[in-house]
């Protein structure tokens, strides 16, 4: 981890905030690393994680003036993962599970085995998300049930948008952890033939 010094950054900050090309270059060069690498932890993507990467950059380039970082490496931190899930969300990357079911199942026709795996998964897949927390659970439902968005989801329920993706991270979390496997399986004890 990159020795951080809150007085040289602040310093560059204020020269960035007065308009100082050369102060910005320096610390984008102190922290491009860390943002990428950030985003790469969550996206798996290079080409996307410099993406982001370069986006905090730009937003922190034409923001200059108007922000105020106390701390540098807590404030990329939250750009990148806040930028990370504005992805998700406009790339809608929640694929029901029904679907990848289907998808993967209709290659074995309607064995019976194939359609007792599938329901016995739903199921699963239904108890898993009837037990998360109740708040939790409705944030689910109307994400990816009702298909409303996160700014929809926090003025409705009167929470704040982030208090919505930090409950959506959580549901997801919990559920891919626990049906991963049980997926796993389902695909490798599908009939071949």
């Amino acid at each position: 981890m990159k020795q951080v010094n809150p007085d040289e950054d602040h310093l560059l900050w204020q020269r960035i905030g007065e308009g100082s090309v050369e102060s910005f270059t320096r610390l984008y060069d102190k922290y491009w690393s860390e943002v990428y690498n950030s985003a790469m932890k969550r996206l798996r993507d290079t080409g996307r994680a410099q993406d982001i990467a370069q986006d905090v950059f730009v937003t922190l380039w034409m923001r200059r003036e108007e922000l105020q970082i106390r701390n540098f490496p807590a404030y990329l931190y939250m750009a990148v993962r806040n930028k990370v899930l504005n992805l998700f969300e406009k790339e809608k990357r929640y694929v029901p599970i029904e679907y990848l079911l289907e998808n993967n199942i209709r290659a074995y026709g309607n064995q019976a085995d194939a359609v007792a795996l599938r329901n016995e998964f739903l199921q699963a897949y239904k108890n898993l998300v009837d037990s998360l927390p109740s708040q939790q659970k409705k944030i689910f439902h109307l994400f990816y049930d009702e298909d409303l968005s996160t700014e929809e989801i926090a003025e409705q329920l009167q929470l704040t948008r982030k208090t919505i993706q930090n409950q959506l991270s959580r549901s997801v979390s919990f559920l891919k952890a626990n049906l991963t496997h049980l997926f796993l399986l389902c695909i490798l004890f599908l009939p071949k033939d």
